[in-house]
């Protein structure tokens, strides 16, 4: 029990931060072992650990915290991020992890940790907790762009619906990181539904709609063969059902 106190202090670690807590390989080896026998650490994957608390015989760092540290610059991202600022309708068990380095997926007690290419560099920050996670403008960008891959349409939209507040410069900073007109196009028209309750001026969905060129792009893919309409504003392909989906009143946890 020696080391178990500032292993618990740290939540999460790898062997090389229990090398430097005993002092050498041989003693950090024997540690491992002898603690994972007797049910003070556990092994998240290979060289990652967490401490067990003794209280609740559980892992003592949060699905999150484990997530954000995976690998050196770890971050939450897309809608693992949505769920650590409550603004999930539901909580998946997959953790969406970006930044840092690629890793394979990996399981564990019954979650699934996932690695997300980073699109862009900017908006990870680190909260009071010790978790790294994309801000919340950047969650929804991420999110906006990703949904036919994480999440969905339908659930993005309850996320969003729980977002109290967005900083619309920060949105077009992270735009503009971006580069690509078809985000500009997807976030103008989802977001412009939701300006009221999000705070969004007009002036940011003018700033969107001129980086949006001639180029006519669908929603989604697979929308070409639904019952669709055309919106010229942002040049895109709907379904036509969407409309009242996307509207504040639309989008309750009862209407998708």
């Amino acid at each position: 029990m020696k080391y178990y106190k500032e292993l618990l202090r740290q939540r999460c670690f790898t062997r090389a931060d229990v090398i430097a807590l005993t002092g050498s390989e041989g003693a950090a080896n024997s540690l491992l072992h002898d603690y994972q026998k007797k049910g003070y650490i556990e092994q998240v994957k290979r060289n990652l650990y967490v401490a067990v608390s003794m209280e609740t015989e559980q892992s003592a760092a949060s699905r999150y915290y484990i997530g954000s540290h995976i690998t050196e610059g770890s971050y939450l991202s897309h809608h693992s991020a949505f769920e650590y600022f409550g603004c999930a309708n539901q909580v998946f068990y997959e953790v969406y992890v970006s930044g840092g380095k690629r890793f394979a997926p990996f399981e564990y007690d019954d979650v699934m940790f996932r690695y997300v290419a980073p699109r862009i560099s900017p908006g990870m920050v680190e909260r009071p907790d010790g978790v790294r996670v994309t801000d919340i403008e950047r969650t929804v960008l991420d999110s906006i762009g990703d949904f036919e891959k994480i999440a969905g349409l339908e659930e993005l939209l309850h996320c969003l619906e729980l977002v109290p507040y967005l900083d619309e410069i920060r949105l077009l900073a992270y735009l503009d990181e971006y580069r690509k007109q078809v985000l500009y196009q997807k976030t103008g028209y989802i977001l412009e539904h939701l300006k009221k309750d999000l705070r969004l001026s007009e002036g940011f969905f003018e700033a969107c709609e001129s980086k949006v060129s001639k180029s006519v792009r669908y929603l989604y893919q697979g929308v070409e063969h639904e019952p669709n309409t055309y919106n010229k504003r942002w040049r895109l392909y709907v379904p036509q059902n969407l409309m009242k989906l996307i509207s504040r009143e639309g989008v309750t946890h009862g209407s998708l």
